[in-house]
């Protein structure tokens, strides 16, 4: 099992505009910008793992999960 996906919100993006174009203040706030989105993926993906670890048997065969494979996807680390 390599990974287990989950459903994201997909609501409104927080959009950020700066007036200078081009410019150095422009990059920065895009990098900032994709920081924080990478950021939020991962933090995503570790709330879902640990929905994994809450479920119960009955929920986890539902979705076709063993315990076992909960288990291990659930006590990854955040960035993984």
């Amino acid at each position: 099992m390599d990974t287990i996906e989950t459903i994201r919100y997909t609501g409104p993006a927080l959009k950020v505009r700066t007036q200078v174009r081009g410019g150095f203040v422009n990059r920065v706030v895009i990098m900032l910008g994709s920081i924080a989105r990478q950021l939020d993926r991962m933090l995503e993906r570790r709330r879902g793992r640990l929905a994994l670890l809450e479920m119960t048997d009955e929920q986890l065969k539902d979705i076709g999960v063993s315990r076992c494979d909960a288990h291990r996807e659930g006590i990854r680390s955040f960035w993984e």
